[in-house]
Formats: structure tokens, sequence, C-alpha cells
């Protein structure tokens, strides 16, 4: 079977409009690959070998580029980083005692992957009061009064 530069052109465009439905920025690399091998094809005429290790040889080239230098590594959840969770403020939806049963906390964005958590503190606290993260101990965190 030979492929013509046009249809590594076709091939090309239909991986960049799948990038559309699938958006993980993976199928777009492939898909540029598959362009290129179609301009380089079309420019200097190689056979179909040469084509699909010219199209895997550019598509993994982009691809390794794109995760080593310009992915975005900042963390996009904090879900298991409990370190996070320490200074941020919520609002006690039921009161606290020192040695009584948990209270619950509402945070306006999910802490942790919850925006409710159970709370314990060393001091009693009303409900409606705005209260700081200390410390996260297993499922529950422990608060103080926000200043």
């Amino acid at each position: 079977m030979i492929m013509a530069w046009w249809h590594w052109l076709v091939l090309g465009f239909a991986l960049c409009v799948a990038e559309l439905a699938m958006p993980a920025f993976v199928l777009i690399w492939f898909g540029l690959g598959a362009l290129l091998v179609g301009v380089l094809t079309w420019l200097l005429p190689f056979g179909l070998v040469a084509q699909v290790v010219a199209w895997t040889v550019f598509s993994a080239a982009m691809l390794a580029v794109w995760l080593r230098y310009f992915r975005d590594r900042r963390q996009t959840t904090r879900a298991g980083a409990s370190d996070a969770a320490i200074g941020e403020i919520g609002l006690l939806v039921r009161g606290v005692q020192p040695f009584g049963p948990p209270g619950e906390v509402l945070f306006q964005r999910p802490l942790l992957g919850s925006d409710r958590w159970l709370c314990n503190a060393d001091v009693a606290l009303p409900p409606n009061a705005r209260v700081r993260v200390v410390a996260v101990e297993g499922n529950v965190v422990r608060v103080e009064a926000a200043g």
C-alpha cells in the first residue's frame, strides 16, 4: 500500500480535530506529526515504512518535548496534600466542644476533596463561627477561632 502525501494531511487534521473531543493534549502531537510527514512526503517522496517511522519519531519527539518542558507542573488538586489545608478558613455549621462530639466546618471550596469536614477544637466554638484549620488528623480537622 502506498500512502500519498494527502493521506497524511487528512490523518493529521482528523487527529487534531479528535483532540477537541478528547482534550488530553496528546492527540494533537500525533496529528501534527502526521501533518509534518504529509508535508515532507509532498516535498520529498519516500516509502511507507520510512513515512511511518518518521511519523512515530516526530510524534514521540513532540510529545516528549511537551511533557518535559511545556506542561504545567503546578498541582491542580490538593487531594491528599494535607499541608495545603492548614490555614484555610471555614464556617462552623455545627458547634464544637473540647471533649464532646466533633463539630462540622464548611469551606467555600472543596478542601482535600470535600467542602464539609468534621472538626475538633481545644476550646468551645459556637455554630456560625469563622474558624481556621490548624492541623489535619486523619479524617478530622483541628480548628481554632479565626481572628
